[in-house]
């Protein structure tokens, strides 16, 4: 792949947020171990700390940071997805799972090149807005070079106050005109970005044509049960006879667990088993299965009263890299039930469970507690969503998926511990790799537009005509 993904940051009051999260709140004591302890190496850490204070260049100041911080690289060591949230975290990430946070709303990555990468800007956010796309490389932020820097220095410089701006000078990959010497010949701009209070919408749906309609669900957010039963109620008010539902999950890099055990059981028939999970504590060790009592975060249930015709209506579910961990739940448990046909790309394959425990005042840790499992016993850790069919974002290539990193690629990825993990890779890095010098400039896709080629790709299958596979240079058919 053309780049190693070692961090991936939500800006969203300057906290870093792990990539493609399926997460669980806890206040649970934490399991008892045995009372030993590694004195040997404890010691270690305490030679370094008094070391480091007594004989470092410059006083130390701070005990407290350089501890913190030393917790914090024992927790990122694990795998990476677990991190130790300080208080700024810490509220960011509890905002942020509100669906509300103060920003310039983007994914970013820290890139070989030593740049911040953007992975994608959050849709509607004021990064979108001024034009970022996904590929970009920040080279400065307000005039500071970031290159070669923690990129824990450009968020900090990134965040402000609602209202400020902050500016970026990005490096863009290619000029758009296909060749090689055009694509490694990045073009140097500029962008003027005015930081906001983003609300970040979490479901979209939209009657594409008569009888056909388009469900997006972009991140599990706590509003989202709710957004999606309220827009599918719109979608049948505005159209009562749908003959096919498409369901989007394009880029969407998961969330909360309960989130996509709810997404999944409004589709399947009441009480049908979503996913289980496994891990060391018992109470990691569980099925979550479509009912309100395991997809609710309060009382009631969002999904009383949707029409009846949901649970038959004919599905398409569209999938690409980017969609991560609670999407690839959904997915996974309506491909196990044949309940809908899996359209698109090869799914990140994200398949572990971070739980939120508080470790003291406004702080906690976001620890991989469980790996998670599809209804069938798949495990989708570092292998993903194999699409039944295979369909390029666009209608000659795979668009910016070369560009996209999976959890296979991630430095310490937990293994899959049933399923292999490298299965339709190959074929897919094939089919995308000769693709990739021509489709970096592109401009990125507007999921639900009439230029969206996946989108009219399920409308076909739903209407039983034939769909536009995925060919590789080698004449392949995916």
């Amino acid at each position: 792949m053309p780049f190693k993904l070692h961090h991936y940051g939500l800006i969203a009051l300057g906290a870093v947020l792990g990539v493609a999260i399926t997460m669980q709140f806890s206040t649970l004591a934490h399991k008892p171990v045995e009372p030993s302890l590694p004195l040997a190496s404890l010691q270690q850490l305490v030679s370094a700390y008094n070391l480091i204070r007594a004989d470092y260049v410059d006083p130390i100041d701070d005990d407290k940071a350089l501890l913190q911080e030393a917790t914090s690289g024992m927790v990122a060591s694990l795998d990476p997805h677990s991190a130790f949230l300080d208080r700024k975290d810490y509220r960011a990430l509890r905002e942020g799972t509100a669906g509300k946070f103060v920003g310039i709303g983007i994914n970013i990555s820290e890139s070989d090149e030593g740049y911040v990468r953007i992975v994608a800007p959050i849709e509607d956010s004021p990064a979108a807005l001024a034009g970022i796309q996904p590929g970009d490389l920040i080279t400065h932020v307000d005039g500071v070079a970031v290159r070669g820097k923690p990129m824990d220095e450009a968020i900090r410089r990134m965040r402000g106050e609602p209202g400020t701006q902050v500016t970026l000078s990005i490096l863009r990959p290619g000029t758009g005109t296909g060749n090689h010497t055009d694509t490694a010949a990045p073009v140097p701009k500029t962008f003027v970005i005015t930081r906001a209070e983003i609300v970040q919408k979490s479901v979209k749906g939209a009657v594409v044509e008569p009888g056909y309609a388009w469900l997006r669900i972009i991140q599990f957010q706590e509003p989202t049960l709710d957004d999606m039963a309220a827009t599918i109620r719109k979608l049948y008010r505005q159209d009562s006879q749908l003959k096919g539902l498409v369901l989007d999950l394009r880029n969407d890099p998961g969330g909360l667990l309960q989130g996509a055990v709810g997404a999944a059981a409004a589709f399947l028939p009441k009480g049908a088993v979503i996913v289980s999970t496994n891990g060391q504590r018992l109470d990691a060790r569980q099925r979550f299965y479509g009912t309100p009592q395991d997809y609710m975060l309060t009382g009631g249930d969002a999904l009383a009263g949707l029409p009846a015709a949901l649970k038959t209506v004919p599905m398409v579910v569209l999938v690409n890299t980017g969609s991560a961990s609670a999407s690839e739940i959904v997915a996974g448990a309506l491909q196990d039930y044949k309940r809908a046909t899996v359209i698109g790309s090869q799914t990140f394959g994200k398949g572990s469970v971070q739980t939120i425990r508080p470790v003291g005042n406004d702080t906690a840790v976001k620890l991989t507690t469980a790996r998670y499992y599809t209804p069938s016993g798949r495990s989708i850790q570092a292998r993903g969503i194999v699409p039944d069919l295979r369909v390029s974002e666009y209608v000659d290539s795979d668009g910016m998926n070369p560009l996209r990193m999976r959890e296979a690629d991630l430095e310490h990825h937990l293994v899959n511990d049933r399923n292999q993990e490298a299965g339709a890779r190959a074929d897919d890095l094939e089919a995308e790799s000769a693709l990739y010098l021509r489709e970096v400039a592109r401009k990125p896709l507007d999921f639900g537009s009439a230029d969206d080629f996946q989108l009219a790709q399920a409308i076909r299958h739903l209407k039983g005509q034939q769909v536009q596979l995925l060919v590789t240079q080698a004449g392949k058919v995916h």
